[in-house]
């Protein structure tokens, strides 16, 4: 007999396909709300920090009714120069309860991001490196204990 933990989930979208790309899409919705809770009332420049962990930067950088534009970033010096890495722009869709990167730097110093962005080319493609990178992330994220509430 099969406990519940040893079955293997089959999944319902294709990877890299675009109803993949749209749960992708609505997990980075879900994992973004855990990390700020409370982001359809928030506006301004947050920053969210813990020990072991580069300080975390979120920028609301537009609102409208049904959509929230904001950054997502970490930042790293090398000498007198800022670098953001990953530097994220994310889409929020507040009717849609999906999440969308709608870009994402080009130079990244971890080896993982730098794969992820080797993998994928193509429109598509495009899509799914910077969704699967802010997904992971994400991921991350709330496993090192990042937390957006205040100012």
């Amino acid at each position: 007999m099969l406990l519940d933990h040893q079955l293997v989930p089959q999944a319902l979208a294709k990877p890299r396909s675009f109803v993949g790309l749209m749960s992708l899409y609505e997990s980075n919705y879900l994992r973004l709300l855990q990390l700020v809770p409370e982001i359809e009332r928030l506006d301004g420049y947050y920053r969210s920090t813990v020990a072991g962990d580069c300080s975390l930067h979120l920028e609301i950088l537009d609102r409208s009714r049904y959509t929230i534009t904001l950054s997502l970033t970490y930042f790293f010096f090398e000498g007198d120069k800022r670098i953001a890495d990953p530097d994220l722009k994310i889409r929020m869709y507040l009717d849609g309860g999906v999440a969308e990167a709608m870009s994402l730097s080009g130079r990244h110093r971890h080896a993982e991001l730098r794969r992820l962005v080797r993998e994928h080319n193509g429109e598509l493609d495009a899509r799914w490196q910077r969704n699967i990178v802010l997904n992971k992330w994400l991921d991350y994220l709330h496993d090192q204990g990042h937390l957006i509430l205040e100012r």
